[in-house]
C-alpha cells in the first residue's frame, strides 16, 4: 500500500498525539527565537525582538542617574530609585507620581549582586573587573584615577593626569618650575604683626623624574599667628614613601630644620595643613630668626628631595645623593 496522503508523527511517551505535536512546535520556537528567526505554523518567520533595556539601565536612578545600591526602593507600579532621591522627591514616584512607601526592590538587589563591571577608569589603564558592590569601593582607591589640581589658594575643578596638571599648573596658575632636587626660597613680609590665612604654591620641582609641589602658609593656629612650609608628591601615596625632604629656616646662628616625607597630592593642602605635616615657625621665632628691628619679616627657607633606597643584604635603608 502506498504511503500518499500519510501523515507520520513521532509520540513522546506517555503523550496524546495532540500533546506531543504541541511540544514540538514549542521547542522549535524556543529554537528559533535564540537563532533570530520565531517559526509561526510552518514556514512564516519575524526577525528576533531586540533586547532595549540591560542592566546598566535597569540599575541607574532614574533622577541622578547614578548606579544605584541597597536599599533599592520602587513604586507600587514598579518603577525605581536611589534611597538618596527618595527622599529629594518628597516620596512621590518622578515617574507616576505615586505615593512612595517602603517597598525594596529585592530582585533588582539579587540581579545586582550577580553582576560584574570593569573599573570607570578602565579608558586610563585600570583592567580589573569588579562585582557590582565592590565596584564603588575600589573606584575610591582606584590608582588610576585622575588627580585634582594641587592648586593651593583658589578652587580649581581641573582634574587629570601629572602631566596635564603640571602643564596646567604652569600655563594657567602661573606657578615658577625648578629643576633639580635642592632648593632655596625667601619669605618676605613688611607688616609681621598682620597675620591672616594665606596660602601660596611657590614652586614646582622636577627632581628624579618626579614632581613635588613646595606650599607656604600662613595661619592662626590656637590664636597663636603661625607660618608653615610642606611639601607634597605629584602621584601616589605609596610612590611618595619612596622620598624624603628637609626644611630649614635660620639665620645669625640660629636655625630651625624639618624632615619628613612628602604627602600626596591625593591629600588637600588643607589637609596637610591641618595636620601639621611640615615645618611650623611661631612668629615670635620667625621674627627673631628674621633679625633686624621686628618691623619686616624675612625668612629664608632652604631645603633638599632625596630618594630612599633599600639595601637588600642588610635592610638598611639609605638616602640617594640629591641632584
Amino acid at each position: 500500500m502506498g504511503t500518499d496522503g500519510v501523515e507520520c508523527v513521532s509520540l513522546v511517551d506517555g503523550m496524546e498525539e495532540d500533546e506531543a505535536t504541541h511540544t514540538y512546535k514549542h521547542q522549535s520556537f524556543c529554537k528559533n527565537f535564540g537563532s533570530g528567526v520565531i517559526g509561526h505554523g510552518w514556514g512564516m518567520t519575524m526577525p528576533r525582538m531586540p533586547i532595549v533595556i540591560s542592566v546598566n539601565e535597569l540599575l541607574e536612578c532614574p533622577v541622578c542617574t547614578n548606579s544605584m545600591y541597597p536599599p533599592i526602593h520602587q513604586c507600587c507600579n514598579g518603577h525605581t530609585l536611589c534611597s538618596t532621591c527618595k527622599v529629594k522627591v518628597n516620596n512621590r514616584c518622578p515617574t507616576c507620581r505615586q505615593e512612595l512607601g517602603d517597598i525594596r526592590c529585592l530582585a533588582l538587589e539579587k540581579v545586582a549582586e550577580c553582576y560584574k563591571l570593569p573599573c570607570k577608569y578602565y579608558s586610563l589603564g585600570c583592567r580589573e573587573i569588579f562585582p557590582y558592590y565592590s565596584k564603588l569601593k575600589h573606584e575610591s582607591h582606584c590608582t588610576f584615577r585622575p588627580y585634582n589640581c594641587p592648586y593651593a589658594g583658589s578652587e580649581c575643578a581641573v582634574v587629570g593626569d601629572i602631566p596635564l596638571l603640571v602643564s596646567h599648573l604652569k600655563d594657567d596658575h602661573k606657578v615658577d618650575m625648578h629643576g633639580g632636587c635642592t632648593f632655596n626660597h625667601r619669605y618676605v613680609k613688611s607688616n609681621p604683626r598682620e597675620v591672616d590665612n594665606a596660602t601660596w604654591m611657590l614652586t614646582v620641582f622636577n627632581c628624579f623624574g618626579q614632581y613635588f609641589c613646595l606650599h607656604f602658609e600662613a595661619f592662626l593656629l590656637h590664636k597663636a599667628p603661625v607660618y608653615m612650609a610642606f611639601l607634597r608628591y605629584m602621584g601616589d601615596e605609596n610612590d611618595a614613601r619612596k622620598y624624603c625632604y628637609s626644611l630649614e629656616v635660620g639665620a645669625d646662628g640660629r636655625k630651625m630644620i624639618w624632615e619628613g616625607t612628602p604627602r600626596s597630592i591625593r591629600d588637600s593642602h588643607q589637609k596637610v595643613r591641618d595636620g601639621y605635616d611640615g615645618l611650623i615657625i611661631q612668629r615670635n621665632m620667625a621674627l627673631l630668626i628674621s633679625g633686624g628691628d621686628q618691623t619686616e619679616l624675612k625668612l629664608r627657607v632652604t631645603g633638599r628631595i632625596w630618594k630612599e633606597l633599600s639595601n637588600p643584604e642588610s635592610g638598611v635603608t639609605l638616602p640617594t645623593q640629591h641632584l
